[in-house]
């Protein structure tokens, strides 16, 4: 079991910070396989969502919705996948990860092989962090 100390999500941040409150970032995922895959991750050390307060497990969740809008308002995905896996990191984190039908995935998970080539997509990571700040401003995901 990955410890406080030896979890990557507590000694760096995770990705590319594009929203951080005090008890929780929203990242880029820099290394995903998928592009704007964003990571929702509680700043604490927890592996379970059972061990957070109501309140807190609620605040997570409406960021990750929150996250969810603005991924949908910024890239117009044909779906968007919500995970929280934890099995490799046990730190609390949700992906988020926007899907197209030709991504190279497509219909299957992102960790999946690929099926085929996908087209390069470019990702303007400020009309992301926009789209966050301004769903979060307009209270939508809460």
């Amino acid at each position: 079991m990955i410890t406080k100390v030896g979890c990557p999500l507590c000694t760096s941040d995770g990705g590319q910070v594009i929203y951080r409150d005090g008890g929780c970032r929203v990242v880029i995922a820099e290394e995903a396989v998928q592009t704007g895959v964003c990571r929702v991750i509680l700043d604490d050390h927890v592996a379970e969502m059972t061990d957070l307060s109501v309140e807190r497990r609620g605040h997570l969740m409406a960021l990750v919705f929150a996250t969810e809008a603005a991924v949908r308002a910024a890239l117009h995905p044909d779906k968007v996948n919500l995970a929280s896996l934890g099995n490799q990191v046990p730190h609390l984190h949700w992906h988020v990860i926007p899907r197209f039908y030709d991504d190279a995935h497509f219909p299957d998970p992102i960790w999946a092989s690929p099926r085929r080539t996908a087209r390069a997509r470019r990702i303007d990571t400020e009309t992301i962090r926009r789209s966050l700040r301004d769903t979060l401003a307009g209270g939508e995901g809460s």
